[in-house]
Order: structure tokens, then C-alpha cells, then sequence
């Protein structure tokens, strides 16, 4: 048995205390927030420009909550019904934070998107969750910077 025989596929293997139906859609968010982060940041990565100063500007403008708020507008007609429930949770939930460079609404849609990625990611509905994530590369233009 080698090393990593016993790795199952996943690189992270701690499962949530709860069923992640019952988790708050905050600590779905927290969850999608990071898990979001690192698919971006792989993204950038892929790109042929590796300097620091453009992977960071490139991944600043997927993870943001302003991008992540029209990412969701986007991804919204293609949502299950389960899925819609859960962006309305994360929407919906009270944070008692609000974004440095977003408005209020921009904010409550970007902790929905991250609650539905957080969800997905816990579910272990991989192909649902990149599906999703990759669309929201798909921004209508991105302006070079």
C-alpha cells in the first residue's frame, strides 16, 4: 500500500459537523468563499501571464462581491429548485458585515453565490459544482486592465 492509497479522490476530508441541508448558509458561505477562491485562483494560474501583480488583479476581479453577484444573476435560470432555496438562505442571511466595495444588495447576492458553492462543495456534487464555477468565468466582457 502506497502513501496515498488511501486518498479518496478528495483533497480536503474533514465532512461538516452537520448534514450540510442543516448547516447555517453563512458557514455555507465561509466554506464557498474558499473553495471558490482556490478554483480562481487555479484558473489564473492556467493563464500564460504568471506575474504576480496579474494573476492577483485577475483573480480580484472573479471573487469580488460585485462580480460574484452578477456571476449568480447569470448562473440564476439554470438553477435547481434545491439550488434556488439555498441561494435564498445565503441571500436572506443576516451576516452583520457588509462588503468594503459593494452595496448591500451586491453583498447579500455575493453570500448566496458562495452558500450555493459551499452547499454544492458539501453535497459532494462535483461535476454540479464545476459546471457552475466554470460558468462563472464566463463574465459578458472583461475590460484589460
Amino acid at each position: 500500500m502506497d502513501e496515498h492509497s488511501s486518498f479518496s479522490g478528495q483533497l480536503f476530508s474533514f465532512p461538516p459537523a452537520k448534514d450540510p441541508k442543516q448547516l447555517n448558509p453563512l458557514v455555507l458561505a465561509y466554506i464557498g468563499d474558499a473553495v471558490y477562491e482556490v478554483f480562481v485562483r487555479q484558473y489564473a494560474v492556467s493563464q500564460p501571464n504568471h506575474r504576480p501583480n496579474h494573476i492577483h488583479r485577475l483573480s480580484t476581479r472573479y471573487v469580488s462581491a460585485k462580480s460574484q453577484a452578477k456571476s449568480l444573476q447569470r448562473l440564476l435560470p439554470h438553477l435547481t429548485e434545491e439550488e434556488h432555496d439555498v441561494v435564498k438562505r445565503g441571500r436572506n442571511a443576516k451576516s452583520g458585515t457588509t462588503a468594503k466595495n459593494a452595496d448591500v444588495l451586491e453583498y447579500r447576492h455575493s453570500t448566496a453565490f458562495e452558500s450555493l458553492i459551499g452547499y454544492l462543495y458539501y453535497m459532494q456534487r462535483w461535476d454540479r459544482l464545476q459546471y457552475l464555477m466554470l460558468m462563472s468565468l464566463e463574465q459578458e466582457t472583461i475590460e484589460p486592465e
